[in-house]
């Protein structure tokens, strides 16, 4: 049974990096928002006469903290009416429906494998929220890695974020693919996040790995991965947009 539509306000907006946004959303029907890291919300946004044209869904980056504010990171797509609306028209106070949360992308009940997170862009958005919430709460797991991709270091979402949190957090691995950087001051890996995680389980042991970006790179790396016999649904976790 779906969730009814609330009105959400949005409260306040951060550049996080070059034609990418933080929203920060507050829902005031609740005093506090319950949702499961990996869920996404979606908008009802006054672009279209028909209302199931106007829906687009967006996943939750910051994880349950007992508040009635959701953040999330938004890119803008060219010729998007969706993300359009968001970047160009809306602004602190802007209003508009929100239902959820929903979706099935979220972590095991016990973390009983390795998990590593590959993404791409705002593909990182649901990883940054699971990150998260397993570190504020200690929740035991077996070893993470976030495996992430993008083609400048400017576009690198929650990269210091992530940086520290590698430092602080036993057992948690973050690692950059720069597909187009040529900064003498970059050092990190040049490439592409298949190399990355085909290296790291190169041994082919067990694995939980969760992917969310464009489709194609979901499909590369989904094909890459049962190549090295991993199974779908069983070790391969996918979320697409777009």
């Amino acid at each position: 049974m779906l969730s009814p539509w609330n009105d959400g306000e949005i409260v306040d907006i951060q550049d996080e990096a070059p034609g990418t946004k933080r929203f920060y959303i507050k829902v005031p029907a609740f005093e506090k928002i319950d949702f499961k890291p990996g869920q996404f919300m979606t908008f009802d946004l006054p672009i279209h006469e028909k209302r199931n044209k106007r829906w687009r869904s967006y996943s939750i980056a910051s994880a349950p903290n007992d508040t009635n504010v959701l953040e999330f990171v938004i890119v803008l797509l060219e010729g998007g009416l969706g993300t359009n609306y968001l970047f160009n028209q809306a602004n602190i106070g802007t209003t508009f429906p929100m239902r959820g949360p929903q979706g099935h992308f979220t972590l095991p009940e016990i973390i009983d494998k390795e998990i590593c997170f590959i993404c791409t862009g705002t593909g990182i958005a649901p990883f940054r929220s699971m990150l998260l919430h397993i570190h504020r709460h200690q929740i035991p797991h077996k070893g993470l890695h976030l495996v992430f991709g993008s083609r400048l270091k400017e576009n690198a979402l929650y990269y210091r974020e992530m940086a520290e949190l590698a430092e602080k957090m036993p057992g948690f691995s973050y690692h950059v693919a720069l597909s187009r950087e040529k900064s003498p001051d970059w050092t990190g890996y040049k490439g592409y996040v298949h190399q990355i995680y085909e290296s790291i389980y190169a041994d082919h042991r067990d694995a939980y790995f969760y992917i969310c970006g464009w489709q194609n790179m979901l499909d590369e790396a989904s094909e890459r991965l049962q190549n090295m016999g991993y199974q779908r649904k069983v070790n391969i976790i996918c979320e697409s947009y777009g």
